[in-house]
């Protein structure tokens, strides 16, 4: 099947022709030998320092050209940053064949080009720090023009593509013009080494457990199921990791922790994609206040980690992550937002409820998805300082231990922050006989219609059978995080790759 090229796209292919009948391969061998970066140059080059700058080679891709007739500034763009190339065609080209020069430089290159180049730093008369160019290689031909975007002096993006659908389904090309969107993802990496050196440094040991499972468990979602050919059987794309690291604290491990890529066959909006990240941790002979705390103490370390202080600007609210954080029970947090106290209502009640406020309800809603729904539209959004929401009604939490004082209720929170759920949280359940009982009463709700009600997981039962240490869990939504603390209004844009709806190809 043909492809359609546009005009931009015929010439840079003849242009590649041309490279080519000159002996100039436009795509040479990977090895290059780099020595600095633009970004190290800049921090460091000095009249006092010089001499370490005396034979310097870097590579990058071209983001700009001015051509002066035999004399080149072109400005190339590396891992770190943009740095200038003073490119003079007597000083590349030393000999009387001046054919590199004309076929390569004044011909031959593009914006998007990758180039390497050698030479000695100095500093323009206009100020800028540059790389004299002594020798200039051709490592990548670009065929595809970037999107033109306008920069300052200082190489900063004031006129970037801001078009959804090209930023999210072109990341390659996003991350090439949109300089702060690199800022975003390096920020993302320092989150999750910062969380890791946390629960190392408390002596917590990372594990692995299957993302293919024959039973979806761990959390009351829908999820996404496949074929394994090979035991000729369903499996699952995994909705949670926890019934997995529960397994482990069994088998004798106190404190184990995963980063999961987990999967819910779902809807798609600002805060949620089908493929999302979250961090879970369980560990023994802990309570629900106890990870309360520890929570917070992450979570004031990963402000100061990303933005040095605790204040931070999210939108156009500043949120403190200072220690300690608000605790409020759902029952509260609900009166506290509609005037209604539900505590003591039953499911029609409840039901009425929902139905007084225009609230979803119907026959396969039981009393925790109920008392769900009146919390997530009428409560949620309120909380945006830190906050948590603590004992939840048992129907809500089939995985969760009674509360130890309050009939009715579990030991689990949920942290609040700027109206949005960052985690979850639980004494964890650990009575077999109880927790099968809870299953069993997910198994009627998903007869009645709930399909993201809970699978009954023998295994896991058999597992608790054995003996569970009391423990207490926890799971914090990375990339809802990694949004929070890189002031991000969408959860797409600190995934590299979010999910889209396939593309109509031209070809």
């Amino acid at each position: 099947m043909s492809q359609h090229l546009s005009e931009q796209e015929i010439i840079r292919r003849d242009k590649l022709k041309e490279l080519e009948a000159a002996g100039i391969n436009a795509y040479p061998a990977p090895l290059y030998p780099v020595s600095h970066y633009s970004k190290d140059i800049k921090d460091a080059f000095t009249e006092e320092t010089k001499d370490a700058f005396a034979a310097v080679c870097v590579a990058g891709r071209i983001m700009s050209i001015n051509d002066k007739g035999k004399v080149f500034f072109i400005k190339i763009q590396d891992s770190k940053g943009i740095i200038q190339l003073y490119v003079k065609r007597d000083e590349i080209c030393p000999s009387e064949d001046k054919t590199f020069f004309d076929t390569v430089v004044k011909r031959g290159l593009d914006l998007g080009d990758i180039i390497g180049a050698t030479g000695y730093v100095f500093i323009t008369k206009t100020g800028e720090t540059s790389l004299h160019t002594q020798t200039l290689t051709l490592l990548t031909k670009s065929l595809k023009p970037l999107p033109v975007v306008k920069r300052d002096e200082s190489g900063h993006v004031f006129d970037a593509v801001t078009d959804p659908e090209f930023r999210y389904r072109q990341r390659y090309a996003d991350l090439i013009i949109n300089p702060s969107v690199k800022d975003t993802f390096l920020k993302r990496t320092k989150l999750i080494n910062t969380i890791r050196e946390f629960l190392n440094e408390q002596g917590a040991l990372e594990v692995d457990t299957p993302v293919l499972q024959a039973i979806p468990g761990g959390a009351a979602a829908r999820p996404f199921v496949t074929h394994h050919n090979a035991l000729d059987v369903p499996f699952y794309l995994r909705i949670a990791n926890e019934l997995y690291l529960k397994r482990l604290i069994v088998g004798g491990f106190d404190w184990v922790y995963e980063f999961s890529r987990n999967f819910r066959n779902e809807g798609m909006d600002r805060t949620h994609n089908p493929e999302f990240t979250v961090l879970e941790w369980y560990t023994a002979y802990k309570d629900y206040f106890w990870m309360m705390e520890i929570t917070e103490q992450l979570f004031e370390k990963l402000a100061l980690a990303l933005h040095g202080t605790t204040d931070v600007k999210v939108g156009d609210k500043t949120i403190s992550f200072k220690t300690p954080f608000k605790r409020i029970s759902i029952y509260d947090a609900i009166k506290e937002n509609t005037g209604i106290d539900v505590s003591e209502m039953h499911e029609e009640q409840l039901r009425d409820i929902c139905k007084q406020l225009h609230l979803q309800h119907d026959a396969s809603m039981g009393k925790g998805k109920l008392i769900d729904e009146l919390f997530g539209e009428k409560a949620e959004g309120n909380y945006i300082q830190p906050t948590f929401i603590i004992d939840y009604p048992v129907e809500m939490s089939p995985l969760t231990k009674k509360h130890r004082s309050k009939t009715g209720l579990v030991e689990r929170f949920e942290l609040m922050i700027n109206g949005k759920e960052l985690a979850n949280a639980y004494s964890e359940l650990n009575d077999p006989i109880d927790q099968r009982a809870r299953f069993e009463e997910q198994l009627q709700l998903m007869e009645r219609g709930d399909d993201e009600a809970m699978f009954i997981d023998y295994d896991f039962l058999r597992a608790l059978e054995y003996g569970m240490p009391p423990t207490s869990g926890i799971g914090i939504g990375i990339d809802r995080l990694c949004m929070l603390l890189t002031n991000q209004p969408s959860i797409q844009d600190v995934l590299f790759f979010p999910q889209m709806r396939p593309e109509k190809t031209e070809e």
